[in-house]
């Protein structure tokens, strides 16, 4: 029996690691459901009038944003038996500001969600480093094996990285309609950390355990 209740360390050989195309599914599935439901909530309501119930279209996206949620961390319990640090932590706030944002009717808590899960992250991976731990090794151990000062200083950049993010959310929340802060969590966050993970790349080269394109490289991405 599993005694294990949160994934373990990246360097425990009795972790287990959900398929790399499931987890990308899992983070991205309920964001892409939350815009759907956004865009095309008088379209639901059509369908399935029982939704009418919960309001405009940007509190149907939220519950279901929290029912998608809740069902990405129980599909990676039942792959891994286990739950994945960060996204439990996201999912935790999703839950909770979207309990907010039905029970009061004021999507202004759905909106500080982002910022309070990147500041919380944020603070998670710069307070690590205070006590000589690299966290984000959790999150990135599948896609690459880093020496310890590369994962120091990967965590550090994303450190701050969440910071600017939960700054940008802020801004945009702030100043344009809930339309347009939708389209941005959904298609502008994504590229703007794609980006910025691309500009890592030299660092992650440089700090490798495994050299890129060789062998050993190739027969890691494989197991994984």
């Amino acid at each position: 029996m599993n005694d294990q209740i949160f994934e373990r360390d990246p360097s425990d050989p009795k972790r287990k690691d959900v398929p790399p195309l499931l987890k990308l599914a899992l983070e991205l599935g309920p964001l892409l459901i939350f815009f759907f439901a956004n865009s095309r909530g008088e379209w639901l309501v059509e369908r399935f009038p029982v939704l009418a119930q919960i309001g405009q279209p940007i509190f149907i996206a939220t519950a279901l944003f929290m029912a998608a949620t809740v069902i990405a961390l129980v599909v990676s319990w039942i792959m891994t038996r286990s739950l994945p640090i960060m996204p439990l932590v996201s999912g935790i706030v999703v839950l909770v500001f979207g309990a907010l944002t039905l029970w009061l009717h004021n999507d202004t808590f759905i909106k500080m969600k982002p910022t309070i899960v990147n500041s919380l992250f944020g603070a998670i991976l710069l307070g690590g480093l205070l006590f000589g731990k690299a966290l984000l090794g959790y999150v990135f151990d599948q896609a690459f094996k880093l020496d310890a000062e590369g994962w120091r200083k990967l965590t550090l950049r994303w450190g701050l990285f969440f910071f600017v993010l939960a700054v940008i959310n802020e801004v945009v929340w702030r100043n344009f309609s809930t339309d347009a802060w939708v389209t941005f969590k959904v298609w502008g966050v994504m590229p703007l950390t794609i980006a910025f993970t691309m500009f890592q790349l030299p660092l992650i080269k440089k700090h490798s355990l495994v050299p890129w394109g060789s062998e050993d490289s190739a027969a890691s991405a494989d197991k994984k």
